[in-house]
């Protein structure tokens, strides 16, 4: 086996030796692909998997959700937040009457809708789950947080199948229960760094039957209640997992390269398993050791 930085940099290069020659191209999508890698690691791992000019669609789409989804985090105001969103709500409905963007994503994804019929509204759901975040919102139950990754984590598995051309309606049943997995897993992964900020996104629902206080969060306190509360987190994402791998017989084999993040998600479920349901825990931040290599194996055996 190739240790994962070996393996990734090996991927990396062919597929940028595989892009066009076009200076401009290479420009805009070096930057998308270095985005995606700092941003979003494992699934630009994922990405790299992707054959063909999906997988150019693909990374841009992810690189597009990397950037409305950090703006959360460099902006001191909500109001000045949204009218950034709004920039990618312009640059989106731009991109879909072919105005391309000189902005390096933008113009990657007007590049993507040339090559493939990728659906608007899904760009418009990823805009709009942040939209909500932005406005720190607690969720409700734990159906309010499954809401928010079928918007923001679903969405883009759909775009890259599209990117596939695969429309099929068990392959987006799959996607629907892996993008939710993930994004429970997302959830309960970003407790210590959003306690360290002052914020506390579990359900409330959840922190009332398990008597946890925002309060005990902030504190960095991993007491019996929280554990309590991450099992049962940890439980419904393993949930939508297995319902997805339980239809693998009926999605499409070319729809199945698409699905490899749930992959990442299996390990990071079987890691918070094994520390005890503690999220305080520093080993729960760690990237899955050999992810990499057991993507590859699951892609050279059409599995997710």
């Amino acid at each position: 086996m190739f240790s994962i930085q070996r393996n990734s940099q090996a991927i990396l290069r062919i597929f940028r030796r595989s892009q066009s020659s076009s200076s401009s191209q290479r420009s805009s999508m070096t930057y998308c692909l270095d985005l995606v890698k700092k941003g979003d690691y494992e699934n630009f791992l994922a990405s790299l998997l992707i054959n063909g000019d999906a997988r150019s669609s693909s990374i841009a789409v992810r690189a597009f959700n990397i950037e409305v989804a950090s703006i959360r985090d460099s902006i001191s105001q909500t109001q000045l937040g949204l009218m950034r969103l709004q920039f990618w709500k312009d640059l989106i409905d731009d991109a879909f009457v072919g105005r391309p963007s000189a902005q390096p994503v933008g113009m990657e994804i007007w590049r993507a809708l040339q090559r493939h019929q990728l659906s608007k509204r899904y760009f418009r759901r990823i805009i709009e789950a942040r939209e909500d975040n932005m406005k720190d919102k607690s969720f409700n139950d734990i159906q309010s947080a499954e809401d928010y990754a079928e918007k923001s984590v679903s969405s883009i598995l759909y775009l890259t199948l599209e990117a596939l051309d695969v429309k099929n309606v068990n392959a987006d049943h799959a996607a629907s229960h892996i993008g939710k997995a993930q994004g429970l897993v997302s959830m309960i992964r970003g407790i210590p760094i959003n306690a360290k900020h002052g914020v506390v996104n579990l359900p409330l629902e959840l922190l009332a039957n398990h008597k946890v206080s925002q309060s005990s969060v902030l504190r960095g306190t991993s007491d019996q209640g929280l554990k309590d509360l991450i099992f049962d987190l940890a439980s419904q994402a393993h949930h939508h997992l297995t319902h997805a791998k339980s239809l693998a017989h009926s999605v499409p084999e070319e729809a199945k390269v698409a699905l490899l993040p749930a992959v990442s998600v299996h390990q990071h479920l079987e890691r918070i398993r094994l520390i005890d349901f503690d999220v305080y825990n520093p080993k729960l931040q760690n990237r899955p050791h050999w992810l990499a290599a057991k993507l590859w194996w699951h892609k050279m055996r059409n599995k997710y």
